[in-house]
């Protein structure tokens, strides 16, 4: 390793090289704000529907697309024609995109902010433009009071409700805007790099509820393990995707990275890294158990370490902190106070999954539905991740799906998976499946004679999420009781921020889960991560089986296992409680004892 001379000749090596890297999610919410603009205009909606597909395809790569700045491989992502890809390129190179810049002139800065305002989506903001003349909020809140909103179709008074309420609040005191664990990711992971390297640093750690793998973040907690005449403060100032610090002290800083992502640092010394990571990943909530732990022992506990009286008992290591205080190591994701402390005692903790444990993947789809890549190309993915073997579980037909398969090609893909297993060199094994919508009354999309085809069968609700609880819980219990149902896909069928989930009793579809052995999924797409951590723990403590599941459309997009595994471990899951950890004859025998006669 080539090692400085000093601080300074670090800096300004890397001065040029320490930030300012445009991140996917950046590059993402540049075309769907593109995206919004166009159709506020009335934009041709091929046009809107190209940015809409870009950022979906660069949200789901697994590469950070400044790490490959050579324009030809843009290019070469599923969707990203040349204009596109020029676009990307521009906004690596400059970090700014010029037709973006142009919209915003065009688009007076009003009616951007109403896209702020919850159910305003384009295609509304552009019909309070055109039908009412409005033209931003104070406009919107005089047509509100004037009930001159009953006039445009589909602004109902639900929705008017929630418009008034939202406009109320307008200016009131607000908690930081939490963001995706996968996006703080992007943000803070470089950082992370960034300060490992900085001369006199020992060790970098995020803590907080990153650290926990909360599905949301709302800032970043870094610790900073240091010798006494590093400068790691110094080196942030150059570091370009830091906005500037709004504090700093001899050993704390505050700052905001971009997307508004507020980060805080600490310098600690080693001797007392540890106590401080245990401190500041929290929860809060853990963190009071462990304090009132230490005091009935005589000891105090704080980020500087574990006291008797002025003596330190540890300090250096999380585990010798959780040692002290008569305790195993508890991982991360356990750290919420629903019980860890006291399985702790009982040397009852869960031997929690790992990503290496999983064999395989049991929803991924291809470009025969709503994918990205063809069958050879997931297929040649997966080896890439390590996989045995994964289903094939392309959209049926049904509610728009583009290209959702129909009976007939359905079998189509059926003899194509057949026939790629029998080529195969290698032992990787493509299932074959099917995701079908659960209709309205609890039937499903896809009849059972060709359902019997099928190894995986995949259920999901993709469709009237509102229903009252009573008839919810009735439609999904219904699907459960189909034949050859495999997994339900994404129970709730949330999307994080966009959509709050359904509403039924877990409990009856819990106790139907288990009789049916139907296994429920944990979904990795990073809007989804559904089941949440709570119901994972509900449905492992019954007994219900579990499926940790990418949701692919794209061969990096088996990456999003990562996130599903993340979400099992906060759920206390052990590989013994996913099935798709067990090696594939296990596997085709549990599915086949779940298919009804």
């Amino acid at each position: 390793m080539f090692v400085f001379a000093s601080v300074e000749a670090w800096l300004s090596f890397n001065s040029m090289a320490s930030g300012g890297t445009v991140h996917n999610e950046d590059v993402a919410s540049a075309f769907d704000e593109m995206g919004d603009l166009l159709a506020i205009q009335g934009q041709n909606p091929f046009r809107i529907r190209a940015y809409r597909r870009a950022a979906q395809v660069v949200r789901g790569l697994a590469h950070e697309l400044a790490d490959r700045p050579a324009a030809r491989e843009y290019h070469e992502l599923p969707g990203i024609g040349v204009d596109l890809a020029g676009k990307i390129g521009e906004l690596i190179r400059t970090g700014e995109l010029r037709a973006l810049r142009s919209l915003r002139r065009q688009v007076p800065a009003g009616l951007r902010e109403l896209l702020q305002l919850p159910g305003l989506g384009p295609v509304r903001v552009r019909a309070l433009r055109k039908g009412l003349g409005i033209k931003g909020r104070e406009d919107l809140r005089r047509a509100l009071a004037a009930g001159r909103l009953t006039r445009l179709r589909g602004f109902g008074p639900g929705l008017q409700r929630r418009l008034r309420s939202a406009l109320t609040a307008t200016g009131t005191a607000a908690g930081p805007q939490r963001m995706l664990w996968a996006t703080a990711a992007q943000y803070g992971e470089p950082l992370k790099a960034f300060l490992e390297a900085v001369p006199g640093v020992l060790g970098v750690e995020i803590a907080g509820s990153y650290r926990r793998g909360r599905e949301t973040v709302g800032d970043l907690d870094i610790l900073i393990r240091a010798r006494p005449a590093s400068q790691p403060f110094a080196a942030l100032r150059r570091y370009r995707d830091l906005q500037g610090l709004t504090s700093e002290g001899a050993t704390k800083a505050s700052g905001v990275l971009r997307k508004r992502l507020p980060v805080d640092f600490r310098v600690i010394a080693p001797e007392s890294f540890g106590a401080a990571l245990q401190y500041f990943t929290g929860s809060r909530e853990h963190n009071i158990r462990l304090r009132r732990r230490a005091q009935e022992r005589n000891l105090k506990l704080s980020e500087y370490g574990l006291f008797r009286g002025a003596k330190r008992m540890a300090g250096a290591t999380e585990l010798e902190v959780y040692a002290a205080l008569g305790l195993p190591w508890i991982a991360p994701e356990l750290r919420e106070d629903r019980g860890e402390i006291e399985a702790a005692e009982h040397q009852a903790l869960p031997h929690l999954i790992e990503r290496t444990e999983l064999q395989g993947d049991l929803h991924v789809h291809t470009n025969a539905s709503d994918g990205l890549e063809s069958l050879e190309q997931m297929a040649q993915a997966a080896r890439g991740h390590k996989l045995r073997y994964f289903a094939v579980t392309d959209h049926a037909k049904y509610l728009g799906i583009v290209h959702g398969l129909d009976a007939e090609r359905l079998a189509r893909q059926i003899d194509a998976i057949d026939a790629i297993n029998a080529a195969a060199e290698d032992d990787l094994v493509l299932l074959k499946g099917a995701e079908v919508d659960i209709l309205e009354d609890g039937s499903l999309a896809l009849p059972d004679a060709m359902l019997a085809r099928l190894e995986v069968v995949v259920i999901a609700l993709h469709s009237h999420f509102d229903l009252p609880e009573a008839k919810q819980t009735r439609r999904i219990l219904r699907a459960l009781e189909r034949p050859y149902v495999s997994v339900l896909a994404h129970p709730s069928a949330r999307l994080i921020g966009e959509r709050t989930g359904c509403v039924f009793d877990f409990e009856q579809v819990l106790t139907a889960a288990h009789e049916r052995r139907c296994a429920l999924e944990i979904n990795g797409q990073p809007s989804r991560l559904d089941l949440d951590d709570v119901h994972v723990k509900a449905a492992r403590e019954r007994g219900v089986p579990l499926s940790i599941a990418s949701d692919a459309h794209s061969g990096e997009q088996f990456a999003f296992l990562d996130g599903a595994v993340r979400q099992a471990r906060r759920g206390w899951a052990a590989p013994g409680d996913v099935i798709n950890t067990r090696a594939l004859r296990e596997l085709r025998t549990f599915l086949g004892r779940a298919r009804l006669k």
